[in-house]
């Protein structure tokens, strides 16, 4: 077989391979530098979260006789109620330890407040915070106007809504972090008072190793 000749004719020009414009190279290094950066941000995005589970996950929750000007309630009826809502929260959330206290208002008998929740590793806490709230509506009635307020020192996220019930409206408050959750009815007060009087108890009762 006699071999092919590829060479162009006599004359005819030989076509060089098209170079690489500026405006190619310089688009390609925008898009380049862009995907960089956005890794950039998920590599740290990915290891803020990571830091803030490892900061919260190992949280106690302790219940002293005295808390924010506020006193253990240790008669039957207390006890009962604490134990009730410590075995539905159980049903909803798989918790290491949990927690179920009434505290009295020394000044006011009507402004007891009610705390129950409990210790775990949380990896979605807003979630499971609302978990909550699901449940004291199905309880009480519903939840109402349940927004986001400042979760202080600690940190997490921490909202206050108002519990509807034929008996009267009750504030409720509630925190949750990747350590903890915990809920809080605090009748008398108005949402702000409730959420000041959470934050004040929190930093009471929750430590973290």
């Amino acid at each position: 077989m006699q071999p092919i000749d590829v060479t162009p004719p006599p004359g005819e020009p030989v076509e060089e391979p098209e170079a690489t414009s500026p405006r190619r190279r310089r688009t390609r290094m925008i898009v380049l530098g862009s995907l960089l950066t956005v890794g950039l941000v998920g590599v740290g995005f990915a290891g803020s979260a990571a830091w803030r589970v490892v900061q919260q996950k190992d949280a106690t929750l302790d219940t002293p006789a005295e808390v924010a000007g506020l006193r253990r309630d240790s008669t039957a009826e207390a006890l009962e109620t604490s134990d009730y809502l410590r075995t539905a929260i159980g049903a909803r959330i798989e918790l290491d330890e949990s927690i179920g206290t009434v505290y009295n208002d020394p000044a006011n008998a009507n402004r007891s407040v009610l705390l129950f929740g409990g210790t775990t590793l949380i990896w979605t806490p807003e979630r499971d915070l609302d978990t909550l709230f699901e449940l004291l509506s199905d309880d009480t009635g519903a939840v109402n106007n349940l927004h986001e307020v400042d979760a202080g020192d600690l940190g997490g996220v921490m909202k206050c809504g108002e519990s509807v019930a034929p008996e009267g409206n009750t504030t409720v408050c509630g925190w949750a972090d990747h350590g903890s959750v915990v809920l809080a009815l605090l009748p008398g007060r108005t949402q702000d008072e409730g959420g000041a009087l959470l934050r004040e108890i929190r930093g009471t009762i929750q430590t973290r190793d």
